[in-house]
């Protein structure tokens, strides 16, 4: 039987400077055994865990021998996508093996005993769990510990920070992250990481936290962007069961660009354009401007269909009534939660169930015109974030992020731009609901282009 052997002189860098597909090949050539990959993952966090705190609970040497056992006896199975992978979990998906604790005092080790769907998803395609990284309190507002490993006094992002911290640090090569409004991509975006939230209901959401039925996404954060299509076909729903996800992700006709077509893109500045500093301006714009210059491409400023400019206030009506419903018992217990959460919930107490409804039906409306307006283009380009992480103690500025997470549009948080001072921020590619893999296919595009980074930037 053929030894394992390493190559690795720095294992705190083998998920940066390996994708998921290039470990898995070593895995099967014995060029790297599973339980040094993962062993590499707990040193990681041994080390800088204690600066940045993405990190709620994590797996202890116990799994180490456990994965040499399963590797001894079963061997590399490379047909099965994540094959020995180390994921992160946020911590508002059950997992059988750890505590799914919500990032609330209220659920402090509380135990659900099984896997949330996409934990279970994981698990089949060969993924190895770490752990459950940091969230904030019930996947909301109110930050909990983890730091942006770029600055410290900066925020990380909302809800998924901890698991874009993880993956900006090379802990894991993915993690799993939620977004009910910015959640996946403004971490992603001031962590310097790719973020992926495909098209609302091809992940499921059965076994995990739940705050808003209309809004709600999963999503996942990686370091190298082709990693991109190989975890969003291990975690998302397949088959005749999902009738409309499966015959949009199995029609050609949608998810690739016709042949000697250009790709039609349009860049939409939104309504939050005014809260975007001039450097952010400036770095989309030039982005714009060459990508206009490529051959294939036909590039087009273009305006949303009417009634998007309320995106964000339908968002807060349908966000904080679904939280004060979903909450009632916490509210109970009110000097246990946040004062922000506290806010929203009042807040939500007072809005009629007729106005609620109102703003559902505007949802469903704009879902419907972004749709429409996906007839003319196959992809949209905007910023992700109005610029780079604000100081933890400053709430976020206006940007797009929410606008798809409404329209249940597929996005991809490209880690495309830094500020002047050095700090990242990404830009947003969209596509029509359900056509999540011609997203990708753009995104190969843009690679192929040498026009977008071919992996996370990385603060060390």
């Amino acid at each position: 039987m053929r030894a394992y052997h390493c190559g690795f002189h720095d294992m705190n860098t083998i998920f940066l400077d390996n994708s998921i597909g290039q470990l898995i090949q070593k895995f099967k050539k014995k060029k790297l055994h599973p339980r040094d990959a993962f062993k590499a993952a707990l040193l990681n966090i041994h080390e800088l865990d204690p600066k940045y705190f993405a990190w709620v609970v994590h797996a202890g040497d116990a799994m180490l021998a456990r994965i040499e056992k399963e590797v001894e006896e079963f061997g590399i199975n490379e047909a099965r996508l994540l094959e020995c992978i180390p994921v992160g979990v946020k911590d508002i998906y059950n997992t059988a093996d750890f505590p799914t604790q919500m990032g609330s005092p209220l659920w402090k080790d509380f135990t659900p005993g099984n896997d949330a769907r996409v934990v279970y998803h994981l698990k089949r395609a060969g993924a190895n769990i770490v752990g459950k990284t940091v969230t904030a309190e019930f996947a909301v507002h109110a930050l909990d510990k983890t730091l942006n490993p770029y600055d410290a006094t900066r925020t990380p992002g909302t809800s998924s920070s901890g698991s874009a911290v993880a993956v900006a640090l090379g802990q894991v090569p993915v993690a799993t992250g939620t977004q009910t409004a910015g959640s996946i991509v403004r971490p992603a975006s001031f962590c310097g990481v790719y973020g992926a939230k495909p098209s609302f209901g091809t992940i499921p959401r059965t076994g995990m936290l739940k705050t808003t039925d209309s809004l709600d996404q999963c999503g996942f954060l990686v370091i190298h962007a082709e990693d991109l299509r190989r975890v969003f076909d291990a975690v998302r729903v397949h088959g005749e069961n999902y009738p409309k996800s499966h015959a949009a992700l199995s029609d050609p006709k949608r998810q690739e660009k016709k042949k000697g077509r250009k790709w039609r893109v349009a860049f939409a500045k939104t309504h939050t354009w005014e809260h975007a500093p001039e450097y952010a301006k400036a770095a989309i714009e030039k982005f714009i401007k060459r990508l206009g210059k490529e051959k294939g491409i036909d590039i087009t400023e273009a305006a949303l269909p009417r009634g998007m400019e309320k995106t964000h206030e339908i968002h807060q009506t349908i966000y904080d009534k679904s939280l004060a419903y979903y909450f009632q018992g916490e509210y109970k217990q009110s000097d246990f939660v946040s004062p922000i959460m506290n806010e929203i919930i009042v807040r939500g107490n007072s809005i009629a169930v007729s106005d609620f409804r109102a703003a559902i039906e505007q949802q469903n409306q704009m879902i419907r015109d972004m749709d429409r307006f996906f007839s003319k283009y196959d992809i949209l380009i905007s910023l992700s974030t109005a610029g780079e992480a604000p100081p933890r103690e400053i709430t976020e500025s206006p940007d797009p992020a929410l606008m798809w997470t409404l329209t249940h549009l597929p996005v991809v948080s490209v880690p495309q731009f830094r500020s002047p001072g050095g700090l990242p921020f990404g830009m947003q590619i969209v596509a029509r609901k359900y056509n999540d893999y011609l997203l990708f296919n753009f995104l190969d595009e843009l690679l192929s282009l040498g026009l977008v980074p071919k992996k996370s930037l990385s603060p060390i």
